[in-house]
């Protein structure tokens, strides 16, 4: 792989076309410069290393296969992010499909429920993540990207906004219209235990009624060697 100094200040979506046109360096180059953060949200929406390694090689994969289809009509950063969270949930769903013993993940799935909201019996919890999985296919990628940012992995807004490339408006809009669609889908895993909306622990901006329930954050220390060379290469 040529060295990232080869590439001082050609665009993400310089490289992408050059990868296109068949220079064999270029998506190397963009792998370089979005891995970590792409390692970031597949480890917090995942909660587990080697799931979220194999999720960016997932999507690194499409989008090196995709990559003709990229159209400049957003940011090469917010494709890359909207592929990788996109690979997070099918990963998700399909665990939670192949599970034949619910207390195998237990401690996994009470991460994406509040200590009062965490049934008691593991099939439950096995079931509301199931059910909150499907529930997060139904929305559109531009809202569901936001709402795994914020609701799931605790992003403020504004950090979200940084990550996706777009306003902060933008994002908060994308999280109400998603919320919205969810609502009937989830009152029953956020039951209000007061009759009263209430305001988020960390106060961020949230709209009335159902939120995705967060994951646990876990440490977003990079992968290991042998995780990085699975999510996407190793540390240049």
């Amino acid at each position: 792989m040529a060295d990232g100094a080869a590439f001082d200040g050609v665009s993400d979506q310089e490289l992408l076309a050059r990868h296109v046109d068949g220079d064999p360096d270029a998506f190397g180059e963009i792998v370089r410069r979005h891995r970590d953060r792409l390692w970031a949200v597949a480890l917090r929406t995942l909660g587990d290393r080697e799931e979220a390694a194999d999720a960016v090689q997932d999507a690194l994969v499409s989008a090196y296969r995709a990559a003709h289809t990229f159209r400049g009509q957003s940011a090469v950063t917010t494709w890359l992010h909207r592929i990788t969270v996109n690979a997070c949930l099918d990963r998700a769903r399909k665990a939670a499909s192949r599970k034949t013993s619910p207390v195998d993940d237990t401690e996994r799935l009470e991460q994406l429920l509040e200590p009062h909201e965490s049934a008691s019996a593991p099939a439950e919890r096995k079931d509301l993540h199931r059910q909150l999985i499907e529930a997060l296919h139904t929305l559109p990628p531009d809202q569901r990207a936001a709402l795994v940012l914020v609701d799931m992995q605790g992003y403020p807004v504004a950090e979200a906004a940084r990550v996706l490339d777009v306003p902060t408006g933008t994002v908060k809009s994308r999280c109400a219209r998603g919320r919205a669609r969810l609502l009937p889908l989830l009152t029953h895993l956020r039951p209000d235990r007061n009759g009263e909306g209430e305001e988020s622990r960390d106060g961020r901006n949230r709209a009335d009624g159902a939120s995705v329930p967060p994951a646990a954050g876990p440490t977003d220390a990079g992968p290991s060697d042998s995780a990085a060379v699975k999510g996407g290469g190793g540390r240049a």
